[in-house]
């Protein structure tokens, strides 16, 4: 099998904040790879733009470093990143005053695309997309990408999109989520919409519930300050995994292009319950012989936001109901990884008898490590002695699969910024997206708030609160193994 290269039309691209470590550790790099696979025209452009004194050669020396820092070693060919460093600029720009956006103007060509990736805190994205159009650097053609956090709640959110809405267009507004990105994420939708095995299954008849788990080992490091004002909730829930529901639970999109898909993405969201705060289970990571605890690396000892949280979800309509979705997020937990578990229901009736046990299929979908897919089935047991039930999987990993393609498989940024440049939001979040999602948020983190809920301690690298295997237990389930 031979991947297929598209091509995409000369540009350039912006990068605000192109000294930071966003840009440093996934956009350039990215772009780097990108540059080696023959994605980028031959006079397609990238420049950085930041508050720092750095010129064109600064600018190439620091992602040189970058390049051979976080991409692949396997990529480092030096030939390559030297002919990659040629296509870079850079502009010292001040986002909220007038210094630097004459000289960006005047290096932006006339007659190719024109992106603006926002990698900045998002305090600054009115400043941005006010001086674009001041300085008549955008056009009715040009894009902006911005990174999350899009708002802390819903007011703010319409406040972020309002101030962007007042100088680009919706269709031209790119936000980003990586997950959406995955290879893995991407191929839920294939094997959704592209099989008929899955799809005639995928409903409240057929489907016993589904759980979400992206599980971290690190802490919040020296991200404390900084993550103690949003919480697992804000800094997971409420984009990442509510992503991720959505692309489980939404209809079949009459197309696979942007606004089909958004619209049943949108669908989804406005048709969540209200959680009672019995299905929600909030933790913090305790300290241990050689760990911090979370108030410690917060800086806030009495600290009472979540480094972890678990939800029972309910949809409330015709393919779901009653069918539950849990949901559930935390660091320093006892392995990494992220994924999607769709549990079926037993078959009605065992014609096997007591002794055969309880036997449940289940498509594992996952995103990380090792990105693929796993189906359980069940077959008898190999020798003689009966009729003996065992589960098996059918697995299918990429790296197993693709063999030295899986290599070549664009990393979620790679792929994303790729889409800006063809103008495709398929896989980018839309305003009113994001503003029912915080609408449905917004109650359940003001309720436990009003209640003065406490965080559960869990201890570091465990499975995390034992109230969230509480939560499952009392409806006669459990908890997937999070394990590498």
């Amino acid at each position: 099998m031979v991947s297929r290269v598209i091509p995409v039309d000369d540009f350039d691209l912006v990068i605000f904040g192109g000294t930071g470590d966003l840009a440093r550790r996934k956009i350039l790099p990215g772009l780097y790879r990108r540059f080696c696979s023959g994605q980028m025209p031959e006079h397609a452009r990238i420049i950085g733009a930041a508050r720092g004194e750095m010129d064109d050669a600064g600018f190439r020396d620091l992602i040189r470093d970058a390049i051979k820092e976080f991409a692949k070693k396997n990529d480092c060919d030096d030939e390559k990143i030297g002919a990659f460093l040629q296509r870079l600029h850079f502009v010292t720009i001040d986002a909220k005053g007038e210094g630097g956006w004459s000289d960006l103007r005047d290096l932006m060509r006339d007659g190719v695309v024109k992106a603006f990736y926002f990698s900045v805190a998002p305090s600054l994205f009115g400043d941005l997309a006010k001086r674009l159009h001041e300085f008549q650097i955008a056009d009715d053609e040009s894009r902006i990408v911005v990174e999350k956090p899009f708002g802390r709640d819903l007011a703010t959110a319409k406040a972020l999109n309002a101030g962007l809405a007042a100088h680009f267009d919706e269709t031209q507004i790119y936000r980003i989520d990586h997950y959406l990105g995955k290879e893995t994420v991407q191929n839920l939708m294939a094997v959704r919409f592209g099989n008929i095995l899955f799809e005639p299954l995928w409903n409240a008849q057929y489907v016993d519930h589904i759980q979400i788990t992206v599980a971290e080992t690190v802490g919040v490091g020296g991200r404390g300050e900084y993550y103690d004002k949003s919480g697992a909730m804000r800094d997971m829930v409420q984009n990442h995994l509510m992503q991720l529901l959505c692309l489980i639970a939404m209809e079949p999109p009459s197309r696979f292009e942007p606004d089909s898909v958004r619209d049943e993405k949108l669908k989804v969201i406005r048709a969540l319950e209200d959680i009672d705060h019995h299905h929600i289970v909030r933790g913090q990571y305790d300290a241990t012989d050689t760990e911090q605890s979370y108030r410690e690396d917060a800086g806030d000892p009495r600290s009472r936001t979540e480094s972890y949280i678990a939800l029972r979800c309910l949809i409330s309509n015709w393919r779901w109901a009653g069918t539950p979705f849990y949901l559930r997020t935390g660091k320093k937990l006892k392995a990494r990884t992220s994924e999607i578990a769709v549990v079926f229901k037993d078959a009605p009736h065992s014609i096997f008898g007591e002794d055969a046990g309880r036997h449940a299929n289940v498509l594992t979908i996952r995103l990380q490590p090792n990105e693929g897919m796993t189906l359980k089935v069940t077959i008898k047991e190999p020798g003689p002695g009966g009729m003996r039930l065992i589960d098996v999987p059918l697995d299918m990993s990429f790296a197993d699969a693709l063999g030295e393609e899986a290599d070549d498989i664009p990393d979620a940024y790679e792929r994303l910024i790729m889409d800006v440049i063809r103008g495709n939001q398929t896989l980018f979040m839309r305003g009113d997206e994001v503003e029912a999602a915080w609408a449905w948020t917004d109650p359940l983190i003001n309720g436990w708030e009003a209640r003065n809920d406490v965080p559960k301690l869990y201890d570091a690298y465990s499975s995390g609160p034992e109230d969230a295997a509480m939560m499952l237990h009392r409806e006669g389930r459990r908890w997937r193994e999070v394990k590498e």
